[in-house]
Formats: C-alpha cells, sequence, structure tokens
C-alpha cells in the first residue's frame, strides 16, 4: 500500500473544480473575523475567514481579503485594522459585512480603537495591527499586519464555519459530543 494513501480516501484529479476545492477545504474548521478599518473618517469592514497567526518573533498576523473587495482598498489607505474575532452569537453580524450594502455599521456597537480602527463590542476577541506588507496571491490578497493590542474575552466562545455551516464540527456532521 502507498504510505500516502489511506483506505477509504477520495483522490481528486490535478485539474479542480470549485465544488472540488470547496468540498475539500471546507472539512477545515475556520474561526470568523471582521476586518475594520477608516477612511476618512469613514469607517469600514468585511467579513474574513482567512486570518492567521504568522509569526512569534516578530509577531504578525496575515489575513487574505479578496481582490474583488470593495472595502480593502478603503481600509489599506490608513495602514490600521481591527481583527474583531466574531463570538458564536456574531454570525448576523458575518453575514451583515459579508453583504455588499453601504450601510454595514448602521445599528452595530463599536468604538474607535487606540489606532482608530472600528472596535466591536462582545467580541471574543480584538486585535489591533498596522499593516506591514501585502503580497499579491491569485484572486486574493494576503495582507501581513503587526499587533499593537489585544483584547480577550474570557467567558466567549467562538463562531466556526465548517463543510458551508456555521457551528461546531461535531454539529455540522451531524455527530454528538
Amino acid at each position: 500500500m502507498d504510505s500516502g494513501r489511506q483506505q477509504g480516501a477520495e483522490f481528486m484529479s490535478r485539474r479542480f473544480s470549485s465544488t472540488e476545492i470547496k468540498s475539500v477545504f471546507g472539512h477545515f474548521s475556520t474561526g470568523v473575523t471582521v476586518i475594520t478599518g477608516q477612511s476618512a473618517g469613514i469607517p469600514h469592514g468585511f467579513t474574513c475567514q482567512s486570518f492567521v497567526a504568522l509569526s512569534m518573533d516578530p509577531t504578525y498576523i496575515g489575513f487574505c481579503p479578496g481582490r474583488s473587495s470593495t472595502s480593502w482598498p478603503r481600509i489599506r489607505q490608513s495602514g490600521a485594522v481591527c481583527i474583531n474575532i466574531l463570538a458564536s452569537d456574531q454570525e448576523s453580524l458575518c453575514r451583515r459585512f459579508a453583504d455588499r450594502r453601504e450601510d454595514r455599521f448602521a445599528d452595530v456597537q463599536w468604538r474607535p480603537g487606540r489606532n482608530g480602527a472600528p472596535a466591536f463590542d462582545g467580541v471574543l476577541a480584538r486585535i489591533e495591527a498596522d499593516v506591514v506588507d501585502e503580497i499579491e496571491a491569485g484572486d486574493h490578497t494576503i495582507v501581513v499586519a503587526e499587533p499593537t493590542e489585544f483584547w480577550v474575552s474570557s467567558v466567549r466562545t467562538p463562531l466556526l464555519y465548517y463543510r458551508g455551516a456555521f457551528g461546531c464540527p461535531h454539529e455540522a456532521a451531524g455527530v454528538h459530543a
């Protein structure tokens, strides 16, 4: 038996359809963030699942806005962002900032962080950061940022996205703990 193959695993061809890609990548559970910033005093933000800790020394984080994003070019201008890591009861906030509407901040509780980027109330955690680099990567941009402030809730739980749905992986798979 080939050591790289597992019994019962499905293998796909080298040419991947978007359905195949989503099927495989969907098996990786992610947290959900809303990346925010300001431009000319106007708040902007977008939902982003592509968030990662990149380096401990120096401390860098990364996130990947789509190249078609209309919010990221506006946020980029200030160079300061807030990564609002959403809590389990904030699915509506996630959906609001994934939408293309212009009034995303209407009725949303937030305040300017130390760097001026909108910091949401009730989130699981927040990271304020300064953008240090951008790398074009296909249909997304990889943004590297250096944290300047951290805030964490000790009583909230994360909003997770798994296999095209919100919730815990065992819930999405129909398995109960």
